[in-house]
């Protein structure tokens, strides 16, 4: 076609481009810039520099990926460039529980989001817990938040019954306690107020916070969820959810890959 037919250059390059994205991928570069890693130069340095791979292989400037079946990764860690993938950051009320059906007729926190597409929970909170939960479809990204070699720091505010905790308690608290499925892995611990802890844990086990709690004599009586990671806000009412944005799914994707480098597999 000529340029007699009314399709200036640029034009007929967005179109050529178009057309071998359908048949051949996308650039990576491009892909990366639409999951919030920055401009496009930005993402071209991050290829250049080695820190990219598409199905295990280091990336070169140039690749195109099908965003279907490649598996990018940055640093080590997966980040969602398939096409329909949601990330909901939810504030869990008590009374919530986090399977998808109860049996007992709960209501459930896939009940408080959207109901197309179908998502589940990264980890769970058992229903007397509030705070913040994520649910998605990635199942990439969640397997790598929920394994123990990759231990996403969760936070939580405590409030225990028995008065101040000593300084015993929170000194073991801090180095592990002894539970009847192991030693716990040691947790950053405070005591901003009597009787209140600010407590961050790696791990993941079932109702492991409050079992920390009762092993040094102070049994739970409410327990908030206010960080997963690098995600956290204030703000989201009880029962209210949002999407996240670019720039958190970046800092989770980051925060994945960082505790990969640094986690440590001898017992």
């Amino acid at each position: 076609m000529s340029h007699d037919d009314g399709l200036e250059p640029p034009l007929w390059e967005q179109l050529a481009e178009q057309s071998a994205e359908l048949h051949q991928g996308v650039r990576l570069q491009k892909v990366l810039a639409a999951t919030g890693w920055g401009s496009r130069r930005v993402c071209e340095e991050l290829i250049a520099a080695g820190r990219v791979t598409v199905n295990g292989d280091v990336a070169v400037l140039g690749r195109r990926v099908d965003a279907e079946r490649d598996r990018v990764e940055v640093d080590g860690a997966p980040i969602g460039v398939r096409p329909g993938l949601v990330y909901y950051l939810l504030n869990k009320p008590s009374g919530v529980v986090t399977t998808s059906k109860d049996t007992h007729g709960r209501p459930t926190v896939v009940e408080l989001v959207p109901t197309e597409p179908r998502v589940f929970s990264v980890g769970r909170l058992d229903a007397d817990t509030e705070g913040l939960l994520l649910l998605t479809n990635d199942g990439e990204l969640a397997n790598r938040i929920a394994h123990p070699s990759h231990g996403v720091d969760k936070e939580y505010l405590v409030e225990v019954a028995g008065g101040p905790v000593s300084a015993g308690g929170l000194r073991t608290l801090r180095d592990g306690v002894e539970l009847d499925d192991g030693r716990t892995a040691p947790a950053k611990v405070s005591q901003p107020q009597p009787g209140v802890l600010r407590l961050t844990i790696h791990e993941g086990r079932n109702r492991q916070v409050r079992r920390m709690c009762a092993a040094v004599g102070h049994p739970v009586t409410r327990l908030v969820r206010t960080r997963i990671g690098p995600l956290s806000d204030r703000s989201l009412a009880p029962g209210a959810w949002r999407e996240l944005t670019s720039a958190e799914r970046r800092s989770l994707t980051e925060a994945v890959a960082e505790t990969r480098q640094h986690y440590d597999p001898s017992p």
